[in-house]
């Protein structure tokens, strides 16, 4: 009796075994991952393949200044000058001519400009943007004075404080003031109004909900835009520095100019971009420490 049961147990394993319908369903695809292609829409690289393509840029560029360079006659190469030279000119600026000391005196009229900038305009940009009546009152003129170049401010500046440091300083702070207020106000207006609803329906003061709600809400992009805004008083360094600077970047290129050292305007600028990229490492790992949440919202 055992041995018939255990012969009609292997019999119907065999049976199982030998279907063709039980391959083809017991067997599991094999999945093969689409071919990744260059241009996709919102795909985010890995962090090495990030790297390669900014090295690959950066080779790029470089090699199309070093080929110029070589491309460009003999008697004209001073107005375009090969990497090596413009290292060597920066070289020599930062270990033989204390040029070290520019970039922190340039560093401190952007830095003080900005923090003065942020301190007037982050407010007015959060109450423009949390109180309608505000905003009609401040906006239309606020939005005028945002197509005044700031560069036209430069003889009512040097009238009023002379060829100083505070001349200086308000022509940063006039560059970006206007810009942030704007870059806030949008901030605080996209903030969600059922945060505010729900405010409002507990109970909430006014001054509850600006502090409480909305101030919160809004900040990780108000950071963001202060982040955008002080890359913007970078560009407007060497203007302010342009008029009776003794000392600073712009003065240093200004100064070269005079005497055709492109090589040393050119490490002038590229000491710029490289202070202007710092800068913003500095307030991306900041933003990162103070809002994670949002870090990984945008990654």
């Amino acid at each position: 009796m055992e041995s018939t049961m255990q012969g009609s147990r292997i019999v119907s394993l065999n049976a199982l075994a030998s279907s063709p319908t039980s391959d083809r369903g017991d067997i599991a695809p094999i999945y093969i991952p689409p071919k990744e292609r260059f241009l996709e829409f919102r795909r985010k690289p890995s962090r090495s393949r990030a790297l390669t393509l900014g090295i690959i840029g950066a080779l790029f560029f470089f090699g199309a200044w070093e080929l110029g360079h070589y491309l460009t006659p003999d008697s004209a190469k001073k107005f375009l000058p090969s990497i090596g030279e413009v290292a060597a000119a920066g070289y020599t600026l930062f270990f033989e001519r204390n040029f070290l000391h520019d970039v922190y005196i340039s560093c401190w009229r952007i830095f003080v400009s900005f923090m003065a900038a942020a301190a007037v305009g982050v407010p007015i940009g959060i109450l423009m943007g949390s109180f309608a009546n505000i905003r009609a009152l401040l906006n239309p003129t606020l939005t005028a004075w945002r197509y005044l170049p700031a560069a036209s401010f430069i003889p009512l500046l040097l009238v009023w404080f002379g060829p100083t440091d505070q001349a200086k300083i308000a022509l940063l702070f006039i560059g970006v003031i206007f810009f942030l207020i704007s870059l806030i106000l949008d901030n605080t207006c996209a903030v969600q109004k059922e945060l505010v609803e729900a405010g409002l329906t507990m109970g909430a003061s006014r001054f509850e909900i600006l502090k409480g709600i909305v101030v919160p809400a809004a900040l990780p992009a108000v950071f963001d835009s202060m982040r955008n805004m002080i890359a913007v008083s970078w560009t407007y360094l060497v203007i302010a520095e342009i008029v009776g600077a003794q000392d600073g970047i712009g003065a240093v290129m200004m100064r070269a100019g005079r005497f055709l050292n492109v090589d040393v305007i050119m490490a002038g600028i590229l000491t710029i971009g490289a202070l202007g990229v710092i800068t913003d490492l500095i307030f991306r790992g900041i933003s990162a420490l103070l809002f994670p949440w949002n870090v990984d919202r945008r990654s």
